[in-house]
């Protein structure tokens, strides 16, 4: 799997305002910003992410995707 391969197939699953990922082929790490974030705690918006992978996690196409998570409010705020 590439980065634009992961990349794509979060933002089939999610509304994205911006993405960002990168890693190995294994070991990822992706800044998503999404709408889709609004009202969720850290934990809920990880589980989102992760159903847009769906088996590629269970198995282990996608070995670890380390995230950060934000709203487009929480996004404007940082930049």
């Amino acid at each position: 799997m590439t980065a634009d391969q992961l990349q794509s197939l979060i933002a089939q699953g999610l509304p994205c305002d911006h993405i960002e990922v990168s890693g190995d082929g294994r070991h990822w790490a992706a800044l998503i910003v999404s709408p889709a974030f609004e009202g969720k705690r850290l934990i809920q918006r990880h589980q989102l992410v992760y159903a847009t992978l769906g088996r590629r996690i269970q198995t282990d196409e996608v070995h670890a995707l380390s995230m950060k998570t934000h709203t487009p409010a929480e996004w404007a705020a940082q930049r």
